[in-house]
């Protein structure tokens, strides 16, 4: 039994590692591709930060061209999950949102909705954004509104992680090896991708009732 563990947990890294280096050969194409899966309902939790901070801190004269493409393809998943969420309405909310947060973030939006999105939106993985996009959305609130509140505040974050990642971005990487951070780094990337499946199915089958 330990040694089928063992072999599923190498074998996810072995996937996960050719993922991020597919994306990466990409260039600044896969930080968008991976940001728009990241603030999408199918989200990559550190997929995109992980990469923008690698390919940042090894090509540091391309920060300003990552960190528009990583922000533009935030902006694209969100816009997604705007489109889903505010054809729902309240309804379609509960079907996104667990049980757990809706009170909290329907409380944030209707207090304020932009606040609520920045702060959202400047929080480091794995802190659940799209749950606030979802509601502010449900709730009517302006889509260009929304959206520019979300692509500053997204250009404000990813250019605080494009000036850390010069700064520090080899250290990180060094640290990101360590065998312990990869099983923690693998096991979001799982649980997150295996939540949204269910999630989805879920909310299909109560569309379908």
């Amino acid at each position: 039994m330990l040694n089928l563990a063992v072999g599923r947990n190498h074998y996810a890294k072995g996937v996960v590692h050719h993922l991020f280096v597919f994306f990466a050969h990409l260039g600044g194409f896969g930080i968008l591709f991976l940001s728009v899966l990241d603030s999408s309902p199918l989200l990559i939790p550190l997929g995109n930060d992980i990469l923008f901070i690698a390919m940042t801190a090894r090509k540091q004269s391309y920060v300003i061209y990552y960190t528009l493409m990583a922000t533009a393809g935030s902006v694209l998943g969100c816009f997604s999950v705007d489109a889903l969420s505010r054809k729902g309405g309240e309804k379609g909310l509960e079907k996104i949102v667990s049980p757990r947060r809706l009170g909290y973030v329907k409380k944030r939006i209707k207090e304020s909705a932009v606040w609520a999105l920045a702060l959202a939106s400047l929080m480091p993985p794995p802190f659940p954004f799209t749950p606030f996009v979802a509601g502010a959305s449900s709730l009517q609130y302006p889509r260009k509104k929304l959206l520019a509140a979300l692509a500053i505040a997204r250009l404000m974050r990813f250019s605080i992680e494009g000036a850390l990642a010069i700064l520090f971005g080899r250290h990180i990487l060094r640290l990101a090896r360590f065998p312990m951070v990869e099983d923690v780094v693998v096991g979001l990337i799982i649980a997150s991708v295996v939540g949204s499946v269910l999630s989805i199915i879920r909310s299909m089958k109560q569309g379908n009732t």
